[in-house]
């Protein structure tokens, strides 16, 4: 039976061959949902799905698109709102 600390649902089961032939299984965290555009609710491209440990260590421009509203707006909200502050 796993370590009581192991015996979580929340915890994912991957389970690996290791050198000696026989297989275990090694636990690791999920990863979170995926991002969002604040504007139509699309899944933001150009953004690791990481948890928040990983995303700490990761260069900025990793994170993130290099474009206005990059990492806040998908790309066709982003034209929609370049647009919209063009006409005004």
């Amino acid at each position: 039976m796993p370590a009581p600390r192991l015996r979580s649902r929340s915890l994912r089961k991957l389970f690996r061959k290791v050198p000696g032939g026989s297989t275990h299984i090694h636990y690791k965290r999920r990863k979170p949902k995926p991002a969002h555009c604040s504007g139509c609710g699309a899944v933001l491209k150009g953004i690791p799905r990481e948890r928040p440990y990983k995303m700490r260590s990761m260069a900025k421009t990793k994170k993130r698109p290099e474009r206005p509203y990059g990492g806040m707006l998908c790309s066709r909200c982003m034209r929609l709102e370049m647009i919209k502050r063009a006409i005004k």
